[in-house]
């Protein structure tokens, strides 16, 4: 049985939030008379689990995961909790959300229905393997399944996901794909037909930079709502919610690429490869 769904479907909100917020409290007075610092990271874990399934947006899941821990402190229930404990809430999301991950997107899904008609657009072989560059809970690689599936029936899906957490929730989830973890930006994306990408207006011209110096002629660069600055797409799909794809066919001869593009591909700022998001 689904618990997470109604959570996410058919409750209105704020009832989400006071539903995993009064779940969290009765893990925390459940446990607390064993073990004050037990019961508080705990249910401060429950919570922030229950925020990341459940919380939708960006925003939501901040505030869901942050609803108990906050509410501890105000009513004076951490007040047996040693000061290390509130370090729980930021390993956790550290881990879900690394600070190398800031620059890329926030934790948004992709629609299930978003990447319709993007089997006949694309005209992928059957055996075509295709990427989804920062994979976070599995969404893209749901969405890529069943739009491209059918008519690709030996296709290699593969996603790569920074965060470990979501690596290893999407893989249990979408076991039709290889999911690893490890940097989208250091991740090859030269054998690849197909990538699809869900990220952020600043990082588009990074992305098609990439694409360009690393994909074959004719490959196709897919990007759900942003587009590249400065480049006309090869097909636009209707896509969901209001979220336009863009698609970008690799030409034969690759353009020039500037500067600034450049100067972000090589960027320091990354970590070393070790984990994967959309």
């Amino acid at each position: 049985m689904n618990l997470v769904a109604p959570l996410r479907c058919a409750w209105p909100w704020p009832l989400p939030a006071l539903a995993v917020w009064l779940l969290a409290w009765v893990v925390h007075m459940s446990l607390r008379p064993h073990d004050a610092l037990a019961s508080f990271v705990a249910a401060t874990s429950v919570g922030g689990l229950l925020a990341w399934r459940a919380g939708v947006t960006r925003w939501r899941t901040l505030m869901l995961a942050a609803g108990f821990p906050l509410s501890a402190l105000l009513t004076g229930h951490a007040a047996q909790v040693p000061p290390q404990a509130w370090l729980v809430p930021l390993v956790l999301l550290a881990a879900l959300y690394p600070i190398q991950a800031w620059r890329d997107a926030p934790l948004f899904p992709t629609p299930r229905e978003a990447l319709a008609g993007l089997a006949g657009a694309a005209g992928l072989a059957p055996d075509a393997r295709v990427l989804d560059a920062g994979c976070g809970a599995g969404h893209g690689l749901q969405a890529l399944e069943g739009a491209l599936r059918a008519h690709c029936p030996q296709m290699r899906l593969e996603g790569i996901e920074r965060s470990w957490p979501l690596r290893g929730w999407c893989a249990w989830h979408c076991r039709f794909a290889q999911v690893r973890q490890g940097d989208m930006w250091r991740h090859g994306w030269h054998d690849h037909a197909l990538v699809y990408l869900f990220q952020r207006p600043e990082t588009m011209s990074r992305a098609w930079a990439k694409a360009c110096a690393e994909m074959r002629p004719g490959g196709w660069l897919v990007s759900l709502e942003f587009a590249v600055p400065d480049r006309a797409p090869d097909a636009v799909l209707p896509g969901a919610a209001g979220k336009p794809v863009w698609m970008y066919r690799i030409p034969a001869a690759a353009p020039a690429q500037p500067a600034a593009a450049k100067a972000d591909m090589s960027d320091k700022t990354d970590g070393p490869e070790g984990r994967s998001v959309n």
